[in-house]
Formats: structure tokens, sequence, C-alpha cells
């Protein structure tokens, strides 16, 4: 009877599972399907069929050499650089950006200060600032970096402050009454309670680096998929440029869902957190 009830209640969670599954990509798969038979009656040449974008993806990326692992150049030319820059760029701006948050947050009148300032950066839309950053870094992976520093930094620093300043007082007291160590009671006490809110700005920062990385790529770089995007859009070859864009679209997925699933690890101590799908 118990293997009986195990059973069922296994073959319930997988029938669940899988009814989401479908729930959720079939509208997916159904565009696409729709996007086929358009391009195949329409015969536009600005949106070729999806048969034709998966071939010329292949062909780019995955008929290289067994010793690459049937990757192509073009991956490591173009592909991996550009997720160094995103992500060395992201890592960057999160240190950046949760440090400073708690010495803000922790400061009474720092955010008095800097406040406008930081009010003034804000408005300024990052790739404005490219050309700047061209004449400062020129051409280049410091260029690339730099911006995406600048863009990203800002929902990190700013949820991180706000997270520090919501932290209940009366452990902070507590923890000084016991003497501990200041770097203990921040590390044990204020990055705990404000994890929530750092990562949500890690999150938002994550995706601006990877949008970042994209536009100072097409502005001043001479690899990356950026660059790719850019080459294959002016030579006029569609079936590439809508594989470096179907690329970007699985990188961003990725990007979100590795993120989601790190969080969910960190802050599963959190009961907002459990069955979080």
């Amino acid at each position: 009877m118990t293997t009986l009830t195990l059973t069922s209640r296994v073959g319930r969670r997988v029938g669940r599972g899988l009814g989401i599954l479908v729930r959720n990509w079939l509208l997916f798969f159904a565009l696409l399907g729709l996007w086929e038979l358009a391009s195949r009656l329409g015969e536009s040449p600005f949106f070729p069929p999806p048969t034709e974008i998966v071939a010329a993806s292949v062909k780019l990326w995955f008929t290289g050499p067994a010793s690459q692992l049937f990757l192509t150049d073009t991956v490591f030319d173009n592909v991996l650089p550009s997720l160094g820059r995103t992500l060395g760029g992201w890592l960057l701006a999160g240190a950046l950006g949760v440090a400073l948050g708690v010495a803000l947050g922790r400061s009474k009148h720092g955010m008095d200060y800097v406040g406008p300032l930081f009010a003034f950066f804000r408005s300024v839309p990052p790739p404005a600032l490219i050309p700047v950053f061209i004449v400062l870094f020129g051409l280049g992976p410091g260029m690339q970096t730099g911006s995406i520093i600048f863009g990203a930094i800002w929902p990190v620093l700013l949820n991180t402050v706000d997270g520090v300043r919501s932290v209940d007082q009366v452990k902070i007291d507590t923890a000084k009454s016991f003497r501990t160590p200041r770097s203990y009671w921040v590390r044990s006490i204020v990055l705990p309670a404000a994890g929530p809110k750092i990562f949500a700005g890690l999150r938002l920062s994550l995706s601006i680096s990877l949008l970042l990385m994209v536009i100072s790529e097409l502005v001043g770089s001479y690899n990356g998929i950026g660059r790719s995007l850019m080459d294959a859009q002016q030579a006029f070859d569609f079936p590439l440029m809508w594989s470096w864009l179907v690329l970007l679209g699985l990188l961003g997925f990725g990007f979100n869902a590795a993120f989601l699933a790190v969080e969910q690890r960190v802050l599963r101590w959190q009961p907002t957190r459990n069955g979080r799908i």
C-alpha cells in the first residue's frame, strides 16, 4: 500500500511538472510554427524561417574540430570574450555596489551628501557615456568594462543601501551589546537581512550588463557578439544576424535561470522562498 501511494505521488508530481512545461512552452512553439509558415509564404528576406536560423546557428558555432569540442573559432573569438566582459563588469559592479551600499546604509548622513550626485549620474543613459569611455580607455575591453560597471552598479548600490537601512535596529544593538566585532555583525546580521534586496539589485544589474555589453561592442569593438551582429547586418546576412539575436536571448534566459537558482539556494532560509518555481 505504501509503495502504491509513493508511486501515485511521484506520478502526480511528474504529471504536474509536464503540465507546467507544456503550458510554459506551448505558446512559444506555436509562435515559432506561425513564424515558419509566414516566412515560407511571404518569402521576406528580413525574417528568414526559424529552420534556416537554426541551420545558420549550427554552422556558425558547432562545426569545429573535435579537439575544440566541435565549437568553431567564432565561439572562442567572439562569444567567450563577450561573456567575459559581461560577467567581469557585472561582478565588479556588484562588488563595488554592495561595498558602497553597506557603508552608506550604515552611515547616518552619507546619502545626504552623495544622494544628489547619485541621482544625477543615474539620470544619464549609460550608452550616452560610451564616447567618454572611448576617450578615456580607447577601443577595447577597458571601455566596455567601464560602460558596464557604470550602468550596472546603480541597482546594486541603491538596493543595498535600502536593504541595510531596513535591518531591524534591535538586532544590531544586541550584537553591539555583546561587543561583537563590526565585521562579524555586518557579515552575520546586516548582509543576511539585506540579502533579498541585494539579490534583486544584482539580478537587475545582470540584465543591464548584458545589454551594455552589446551596445558597447556595437560602437567600439573589434570582436564580440555585438560586433558580429553589426557585421552580419551590414552584410545583409539575415539568417546570421538572427542567429546572434537568438544567442543573446538564450544568454539572457540562461543568466536569469542560473541567477534564480543561486538566489533560491542562498536565500533558502527565507519562508517566502519555499516552493518557489
